[in-house]
């Protein structure tokens, strides 16, 4: 990778991390930005479907079975634009669960740029499997 890929990739994913402030989830936010030809075509957090309330968990401090993860939030709203996701870089706050690597492989992503691990590793793997160029990258949001 190049110096200037490492340097992008690093300021896109800060970007995501700004974005998943705007999730009302409690337990956690997280951003994702899908990125094409060095333009931004979707982004999304996570978050209840459009028309539901505002809460992400329920009383037990549950999350609900409903919320939608930030990267199937962004390759939705793509299906919804203009714009195609074929051989785009999302960036993503946190690594992807394995429903979610299934929707970045189908919607043509080939890159996956990720900022925290999480304790399974089970879309990384898949993601990894399907040839998917997948890069953890700690990033200092103080830069």
């Amino acid at each position: 990778m190049t110096e200037k890929q490492r340097k992008l990739d690093e300021r896109y994913l800060r970007m995501a991390r700004i974005w998943a402030e705007n999730s009302y989830c409690q337990r956690r936010q997280v951003g994702a930005l899908v990125v094409k030809d060095k333009m931004i075509i979707s982004d999304g957090y996570n978050g209840t479907p459009s028309g539901f309330e505002n809460v992400c968990e329920d009383d037990n401090n549950v999350t609900k079975p409903y919320v939608l993860h930030a990267e199937a939030n962004a390759i939705t709203k793509l299906a919804r634009s203009n714009n195609n996701s074929d051989g785009a870089t999302i960036y993503i706050t946190a690594s992807p669960c394995i429903e979610c690597a299934k929707l970045i492989i189908q919607s043509g992503i080939k890159r996956v740029v990720y900022g925290e691990k999480y304790r399974l590793t089970d879309g990384i793997d898949l993601l990894e499997r399907a040839g998917i160029e997948v890069i953890y990258m700690e990033v200092n949001n103080e830069e």
